[in-house]
């Protein structure tokens, strides 16, 4: 791409290829208030690293984050306890869903990965213990860096995730068994559904996400993260970040990225910009069909990719 200026067109162009598109997969049903979510609805923005913003469809409508909040707990962890977390929680694909209990038995407690379920619980706990408030730690970040002071955590998305949350509530008691929660359970799961049910735009998470693509520089111009340490989180995104279908996403898009089974993806581009799109079908893995369509379509259209 010779200009940042040819973005809006080729936005443009991947919506229109989006909207005829058929089959859309389904939006989370097992979460009641994202189960009536429209599979059809659609929107991405692409964020250049000074603040730029250009976006198709609908980028400015807020949805559930969900688990694209696990690479910011991530990083607001690494940034308090840099290399200590990793003893914690490993960086290898899990190769099983999200949700799965079946490693952490023979690996001690130990999750595979910060973005399946587990890992990301080690996480919030982490970060719980160094802040006091994980989930307030985190939307005063995602405030910060998109410029957006009214995001806000969806109470009642919250309340229906622990409603449902029995699954997540035995990963976390399993691990305590292990000595590798450090806050009571109930409270931690709290942070977490809270810290899932924040909601925002296309357009805040494409700007939230700019310090991985500024090698950790955050929007302000202050460190937030090493260049290393940016580089670890992209790779983790990469390797591990549309769960056990992280191979094929690497293979389709070529960038880190991470998804939420709200329907939204984020990708990083490092050194030039981030993109994130919406759109709430999911498939069979729990990522957005026309979300990981619109991204394969963007790096083939641009050539930008890390590989």
């Amino acid at each position: 791409m010779s200009s940042p200026l040819t973005f809006q067109p080729v936005l443009d162009r991947i919506a229109a290829e989006i909207a005829q598109t058929p089959g859309r997969g389904r939006p989370a049903d097992y979460i009641p208030a994202l189960a009536a979510c429209d599979p059809r609805s659609f929107g991405m923005a692409v964020a250049e690293l000074d603040g730029t913003v250009y976006g198709v469809g609908d980028w400015r409508q807020p949805f559930s984050t969900q688990s694209i909040t696990k690479v910011f707990t991530l990083a607001l962890d690494l940034a308090h306890e840099a290399d200590e977390l990793w003893e914690h929680v490993g960086r290898e694909p899990s190769g099983n869903p999200f949700n799965s209990l079946v490693q952490l038995e023979y690996e001690n407690g130990i999750p595979r990965n910060p973005f399946i379920n587990a890992g990301a619980l080690v996480v919030t706990d982490r970060l719980h213990t160094q802040t006091g408030d994980a989930a307030g730690t985190l939307l005063d970040f995602l405030r910060a860096e998109s410029g957006n002071e009214h995001l806000a955590i969806n109470e009642e998305v919250a309340a229906s995730e622990s409603a449902h949350g029995d699954r997540n509530a035995a990963l976390g008691h399993f691990m305590a068994a292990y000595g590798n929660i450090g806050n009571p359970v109930p409270v931690l799961l709290d942070e977490y559904f809270r810290q899932c049910s924040v909601e925002a735009s296309c357009a805040d998470l494409a700007l939230a996400t700019g310090f991985l693509a500024r090698h950790g520089i955050r929007a302000d111009g202050t460190r937030l993260l090493s260049m290393s340490q940016a580089k670890e989180v992209n790779a983790v995104m990469l390797t591990c970040g549309t769960y056990d279908a992280a191979g094929e996403f690497a293979y389709r898009v070529g960038l880190p990225g991470k998804s939420g089974v709200g329907g939204g993806v984020i990708a990083v581009v490092p050194g030039r910009c981030t993109v994130c799109v919406w759109s709430p079908g999911l498939d069979g893995h729990g990522n957005s069909v026309a979300g990981v369509a619109a991204l394969d379509r963007f790096t083939t259209i641009t050539g930008l990719s890390v590989f």
